[in-house]
């Protein structure tokens, strides 16, 4: 049973997966608001996208083995207190140099923060002993949306820039400093010593499925958000409200899905439920290709947000369930969550330009389908090759278990 501390965590974590998403948000919805200021081209402007990235996967590197000598708490604090930062100061910069800089310290930190509070949530998943990290981003979608909400309120009411970013990521801000320090020690994490950390690196070989089903996922992710409007308006000419109308679906579908996804874990086990959704998701991105008209293509961008709803957390699960190097191998798998959206944007962008919107989502088609043949690798080690020592508190129970494995 989890004891008031494992709660106290839990809370602190999903406080940790609010902010992100609400910061997250508030920089990504006023994208176009940047590009009026600073007179950026498209192609200016996607420099600018390209570089966050980039420079995330940097910080996600890094997260791994700072959390594995620190532990993931103080890496979360620091680097969260850093992305809130980064996002208030775009809102009131006027430099096209300083917006670089603000762009690649923001993904520097977005990196290691990604990585670090999945890293709290494996933590609490580990004490827990049963799935809850579904959960966990569950909570970032509501805090994305939040933070997509506060935009347009504060658009429609005529609120300055600097004020319309400040706002929300100070509350943001306010709540982690206040919940944050609850977060897990590193002596509860489980975490390996830094001398056992040396001895014993995380292998590449079993995480690499995980890895591929992270990019996959993010290839398809990348083809909603950055296209999905300009599918909405180029392939089936609507206009007003219904141009962002099918991006809005994706998330509330994929937040709806979140939401029990940990009881469908729980009892179906991790393997079946990827395999599943890499197939609602398929079937909902070649809808998106074939679609005739407005309805049938709401409705797979639905498909899709409930499919892809539970890959990214089951991924970061399996790689918590390591044992020996479990921060190294998060921190990898989140790496490839950047790999698969440079993927996504570079080959998607490129057959928009050059044949058309339909088109360029066939890739991501593939991609996602492909994923069905990676969920083995989400399946328990029934024989784990070493136990993670655990600080004294509650014997934490098994791991989430695909119906039928060897005990």
């Amino acid at each position: 049973m989890p004891t008031p501390r494992d709660r106290q965590a839990r809370v602190a974590t999903w406080a940790a997966f609010f902010v992100q998403g609400l910061c997250f948000a508030t920089l990504l919805t006023h994208v176009v608001d940047l590009q009026r200021r600073f007179g950026l081209s498209d192609g200016d402007l996607t420099l600018v996208l390209l570089l966050v990235p980039v420079i995330a996967g940097v910080g996600s590197a890094v997260a791994g083995p700072l959390a594995s000598r620190y532990g993931s708490g103080p890496v979360l604090r620091i680097s969260q207190a850093g992305v809130c930062t980064a996002v208030i100061l775009s809102g009131w910069n006027t430099d096209l140099v300083g917006l670089y800089a603000l762009s690649a310290t923001f993904g520097l930190f977005v990196g290691a923060v990604d990585a670090a509070m999945n890293m709290q949530a494996v933590a609490v998943e580990r004490r827990y002993g049963m799935s809850v990290l579904t959960g966990f981003h569950a909570v970032w979608s509501v805090g994305s949306m939040l933070g997509a909400g506060f935009n347009s309120a504060f658009s429609a009411l005529g609120v300055p820039l600097g004020w319309s970013f400040t706002v929300p990521v100070a509350i943001g801000a306010l709540i982690s400093v206040v919940m944050l320090p609850r977060l897990y020690r590193r002596d509860e994490e489980g975490v390996e010593t830094p001398l056992e950390a040396v001895a014993s690196r995380a292998p590449w070989r079993p995480i690499i499925p995980l890895c591929l089903a992270m990019a996959f996922l993010y290839v398809g992710d990348a083809a909603v958000s950055n296209y999905g409007t300009v599918y909405m308006e180029k392939a089936l000419a609507a206009s007003g409200w219904l141009v962002p109308f099918g991006y809005l679906v994706y998330q509330a579908a994929m937040l709806l899905a979140r939401v029990p996804g940990d009881l469908a874990v729980r009892r179906y086990g991790p393997a079946p439920v990827v395999r599943a959704g890499a197939v609602i998701a398929a079937a909902g991105m070649l809808g998106l290709v074939l679609a005739p008209g407005v309805v049938v293509a709401v409705v797979s961008f639905g498909l899709v947000g409930i499919g892809l709803s539970v890959i990214a957390p089951q991924s970061f699960s399996a790689a918590g369930r390591l044992g020996a190097g479990a921060e190294t191998a998060i921190a990898r798998v989140n790496l490839f969550n950047y790999v698969g959206f440079l993927v996504g944007a570079a080959v998607i962008g490129t057959l928009n330009d050059t044949v058309n919107v339909r088109v360029a989502f066939v890739p991501a088609v593939v991609l996602v389908a492909l994923i069905v043949f990676l969920a083995r690798g989400f399946r328990p080690d029934p024989e784990p090759s070493r136990k993670t020592t655990l600080a004294p508190g509650p014997s934490p129970g098994p791991a989430p278990r695909e119906p039928g494995a060897r005990s």
